[in-house]
């Protein structure tokens, strides 16, 4: 078993080790920095792939209501994690890994249920 590094984020380091994942903060080169959320994986059909989603509520002034949108994000899911669809994952900013993704899945969260 390989040990993960410290990647600087109170976060459970994940038990499996990666193989050949460059991209993984615990077993590759990729540092992290920038914001952390908390949501949904709604997609994860790909290796080493996920869409993440998370709602948000917006002020909307003209009717003073608040109005519910949905922010999601592509992210790069690391074989030692292994995300599924349905899970609530950490995701954390990291530099750019490809055309649209520029987030990586940090941690599986159990306790939080995000709406």
């Amino acid at each position: 078993m390989i040990k993960a590094k410290n990647i600087g984020v109170d976060v459970k380091a994940p038990t499996k080790a990666c193989e050949n994942d460059k991209h993984c903060p615990f077993h590759g080169s990729l540092s992290l920095r920038g914001r952390t959320f908390v949501g949904t994986v709604i997609s994860a059909k790909t290796p080493k792939n996920a869409t993440v989603a998370w709602e948000r509520q917006v002020l909307n002034k003209k009717f003073e209501r608040f109005e519910k949108k949905r922010t999601k994000v592509n992210v790069h899911n690391p074989m030692c994690i292994n995300a599924k669809k349905g899970d609530t994952v950490k995701i954390m900013e990291s530099r750019r890994i490809s055309k649209s993704k520029n987030f990586v899945i940090i941690e599986k969260v159990d306790d939080i249920k995000v709406k």
